[in-house]
């Protein structure tokens, strides 16, 4: 029987800001499945995913594919190459303009699943097998940006 209750994941230091910056990846599907219960017009939601994604999300993909992934080896790793399938299906999703409300549903299912898979899969076999020279590279090399959410529109709310 499956653990209803897993063990908080103790992440290592270097890689808190990329958790706390997927802690906002689900704060966004979040927003578009709440948007959706009160009956908010697409268009207001996708708006909100174009900011989200032009200033925060590529910037992340960019962090782990640049600094994160390499710790296992290349991209032949497995788990690597579910990560980078999965940045590139993101991707295409969110810059994608057809059929807007099954878009949307599609991204708020995808990211959380692809968030849930790399906190509880990759990072974990990051943490185990990555030196400490290279954590503190991760370290050094990340540049947290503070989440600034200035939107106008809390079609949330």
């Amino acid at each position: 029987m499956k653990n209803e209750n897993p063990k908080p994941i103790k992440r290592h230091p270097a890689l808190q800001p990329l958790s706390r910056e997927h802690h906002h990846g689900l704060l966004l599907s979040w927003k578009i499945r709440t948007g959706f219960a009160k009956g908010v017009a697409p268009e207001r939601i996708k708006a909100y995913c174009d900011w989200f994604f032009e200033n925060h999300l590529l910037r992340h993909f960019d962090t782990e594919e640049q600094h994160v992934f390499p710790v296992l080896g290349n991209k032949e790793h497995p788990l690597v190459k579910r990560a980078l399938r999965e940045h590139g299906r993101l991707k295409r999703l969110f810059t994608t303009g057809e059929d807007l409300g099954k878009n949307l549903s599609l991204i708020e299912e995808e990211l959380t699943a692809h968030i849930r898979f790399e906190e509880r899969e990759l990072f974990n076999e990051i943490q185990q097998v990555a030196t400490a020279e290279q954590l503190a590279q991760i370290e050094r090399l990340h540049d947290e940006q503070p989440f600034e959410e200035h939107w106008p529109d809390r079609f949330w709310e």
